[in-house]
Parts: C-alpha cells; sequence; structure tokens
C-alpha cells in the first residue's frame, strides 16, 4: 500500500502536482468535442478495455491448478501489482518519451506488442481456467503447479501486461495528458472492478479483442511515425 501511494504521489509530481493533474484533465476534456482529443479518448477506451481482460484471463490461466484458497490469493496479488505497475509505469514512460527518439522505439515496441496479442488470440491450446475469471479456459496457457511458480508467473506477466497497457495508452494519448490521466485511472479502475467481466465478454465475443488489436497496432504505425519526424524529439533529426 505505501509502495503504491509512493509510486502515485510520483506520477503526480511528474505531472507537476496535483493541481497540474487537474488543470491537464479540464483542459483535454473541456475540448473533447475536438477530433484530435475524442480520437485520442476512444483509442485510450479500447486499449484498457481490451488490456484488462487480457490481463484478467492470463492471471486466472496461471492459477488454475491450485486450491481454491491459494487460488484467490495469486489472482489477488495479479490484480493488486497490476494497480501499482500502471502507476509506477506511468511515470517512466512519459518522462521517457521526452528523449529523442523513444517514441519511435515505443511505436516498435508496440508492434511486439501487437504480434504477441495476434499470436494469443490464435492460440491453438486449452486450459481448464479458474473458476473466479470467465472466459480464461480458452488462454492455451499452462497452469502453474505449485504457489510459488503461479505467483512469479503472474509477476512476470504483470510487468509485461503493465508496460504493454501503459506504452499503447501513453502513445495514443501523448498530446493529451489529460486523457492520459484519465486512461491510467480507468486502466486501474477495470483491473480492480471488472476485469472478470471484461474477460468473459472478449472471450465470448472475439471481434472485441481484434478491434482492439487494430487500434494498438494504429498507435503503434502512428508513434513511429511521429518518433521519426517530430521536430523536438524524432529520431530523424539525428539525421538532418
Amino acid at each position: 500500500m505505501f509502495d503504491f501511494i509512493a509510486h502515485a504521489g510520483a506520477a503526480a509530481a511528474g505531472f507537476g502536482g496535483p493541481a497540474g493533474i487537474w488543470d491537464a484533465i479540464v483542459k483535454d476534456f473541456s475540448n473533447i468535442t475536438e477530433p484530435a482529443a475524442f480520437s485520442a479518448f476512444l483509442q485510450v477506451l479500447m486499449i484498457d478495455l481490451v488490456l484488462a481482460g487480457d490481463n484478467a484471463i492470463v492471471v486466472g490461466a496461471l492459477a488454475a491448478g491450485l486450491p481454491a484458497e491459494q487460488r484467490k490469493k495469486v489472482i489477488l496479488i495479479g490484480v493488486l501489482a497490476a494497480l501499482v505497475l500502471r502507476i509506477a509505469f506511468a511515470l517512466v514512460v512519459t518522462q521517457l518519451m521526452q528523449i529523442v527518439g523513444l517514441i519511435f522505439v515505443g511505436g516498435l515496441l508496440l508492434i511486439w506488442v501487437a504480434w504477441k496479442m495476434w499470436r494469443e488470440l490464435r492460440h491453438a491450446g486449452q486450459s481448464h481456467g479458474s473458476p473466479e475469471i470467465e472466459g480464461d479456459e480458452q488462454s492455451g496457457l499452462k497452469p502453474a503447479k505449485s504457489f510459488a511458480g503461479a505467483a512469479w508467473a503472474v509477476a512476470v506477466a504483470d510487468v509485461s501486461m503493465s508496460l504493454d497497457n501503459v506504452l499503447a495508452v501513453a502513445g495514443a494519448a501523448r498530446e493529451h495528458p489529460g486523457i492520459l490521466i484519465v486512461g491510467l485511472i480507468f486502466a486501474v479502475a477495470l483491473m480492480g472492478l471488472a476485469a472478470n467481466i471484461i474477460a468473459k465478454y472478449i472471450e465470448r465475443y472475439r471481434w472485441i479483442a481484434y478491434v482492439g488489436l487494430a487500434v494498438i497496432v494504429y498507435v503503434a504505425v502512428k508513434m513511429i511515425y511521429e518518433g521519426w519526424i517530430d521536430p523536438a524529439v524524432g529520431i530523424g533529426t539525428l539525421f538532418g
């Protein structure tokens, strides 16, 4: 809990403190009817929906082989870790994007995220899944055989998926910090409250995941393009 508060405070400082966060939110949402801001907001919502559900499916599948009591603990660890990691990564990613060339690199990383997600959507394997998470039966992931093994696997998965989420949201709303902040809060809320519901519907209606994948690919291509031509932080400035 103390780590969570510390990371939240650091993220707030990175945006200029609580007053700066509020000003950014008010500014962006007062202009939400503008095409660029509205498009960024829709992209952030879709990315959060898909990746929150994906996170729940992976955590549930990895915990599936454990007894009920241990399974619930591993799922709780997975959700709490995802909340803290999203706050921590948000600060790091938004600051790093001010460095020349890193938007371009971030776009390349998102292409890898999209490829990984594409492979997961077209998996051939099956798992019996965890009763607590609806929709993880088709994950294709092998459940861990021990509590320690499941906790470690969930921790590693959370690092990857939290970074994926923050990178995608930051790329979609790079010029709209208020929307980025709300998107981060929305992602945290989804992980804590509705990830199970989202996972169920994503597994039932696969087209939702494919739409999310298309949004991530679009954001990745946009980041690569802007990461090359941006006059301030574009990699093309190194060759100009």
